[in-house]
């Protein structure tokens, strides 16, 4: 059952899907506080940061198999894709696109929050490539809805918002964008995952979103902490370049983009948790995949 095409220009269309994706992400079952709950039996497919890679986008969705109702499909860090120069940035479709794949599959697809969509909503600038995504990003919605703008930026403010912070699975598997640098761990509310998630903890160098989705340095004694708190064998982040788009930076963690030309998609059994390299075997690489007719 494929997602029914949306005029991404069409503002009626675009607000009535982000309104009802964020209704069901809001309302998902296994949702506890800003977490998403999977069951220990069925697969997930985990992708890396996508960047508003359209392309990747479509093949990530072939793979996932959603007919199947025991499939889950974890997305991140859909906006902002930098490569601006010179035109304007469109990838609030990328939203749009998945949330018209949510109101398809309600149960199904969880994007969780990265640190691009965080610093969208609060407004919170980021300059990468071409100049500050975060302006660029508005500058592209008014570009194409003009008066209709506003409500448009509201409804996928709504949308982000609603994002899980996490999906977790009861076998041990944790998604997450990223972990709090180990010197943040003394303001970081490891109690997160099940909370109702407030302005605070989105806003400031100190909010625990925050926190969790910008951390980058680790240690292996700070995610065995927070492993044995959170009951995680394996954690599976984005947020970081890796070059072979998937890699295992520590015994259970590992990372993954799947954005650019060696991105790929991880399918993870869900009733057995295996530890982070043996994981990364079973990496597609989305080069590796036809280009498809699928229409986003």
């Amino acid at each position: 059952m494929a997602s029914t095409p949306i005029n991404t220009s069409n503002p009626d269309e675009v607000c009535e899907v982000l309104i009802k994706a964020t209704k069901n992400i809001k309302w998902f079952p296994g949702r506890l506080g800003c977490t998403h709950h999977l069951p220990d039996r069925g697969k997930v497919l985990v992708t890396g940061d996508l960047h508003n890679n359209q392309s990747h986008l479509a093949k990530i969705i072939e793979l996932a198999d959603l007919d199947t109702p025991t499939n889950h499909l974890v997305l991140q860090e859909l906006i902002h894709s930098g490569n601006t120069t010179g035109s304007i940035d469109l990838s609030y479709q990328m939203l749009v696109n998945v949330a018209n794949l949510i109101v398809t599959y309600p149960t199904q697809v969880h994007p969780i929050l990265a640190n691009h969509e965080l610093s969208q909503t609060t407004g919170r600038a980021i300059t990468k490539g071409s100049g500050e995504l975060v302006e660029q990003f508005i500058h592209g919605v008014r570009h194409v809805f003009k008066k209709r703008s506003d409500e448009v930026l509201a409804a996928l403010d709504d949308f982000i918002v609603a994002m899980p912070i996490a999906v977790q699975s009861k076998s041990g598997l944790l998604c997450v964008h990223s972990l709090p640098n180990e010197l943040s761990m003394d303001e970081f509310d490891v109690d997160i995952l099940d909370k109702k998630l407030t302005p605070s903890d989105y806003c400031g160098s100190f909010g625990s979103a925050f926190l969790l989705v910008w951390g980058r340095q680790y240690s292996q004694e700070q995610i065995d902490e927070l492993a044995d708190y959170w009951d995680v064998s394996l954690f599976c982040l984005g947020h970081a370049w890796v070059p072979d788009g998937i890699e295992a930076i520590l015994p259970n963690v590992l990372r993954l983009n799947s954005d650019h030309e060696k991105g790929v998609a991880l399918p993870i059994e869900l009733d057995t948790i295996l530890d982070a390299q043996e994981t990364i075997k079973s990496a597609i690489p989305l080069s590796s995949v036809p280009e498809n007719q699928n229409e986003l």
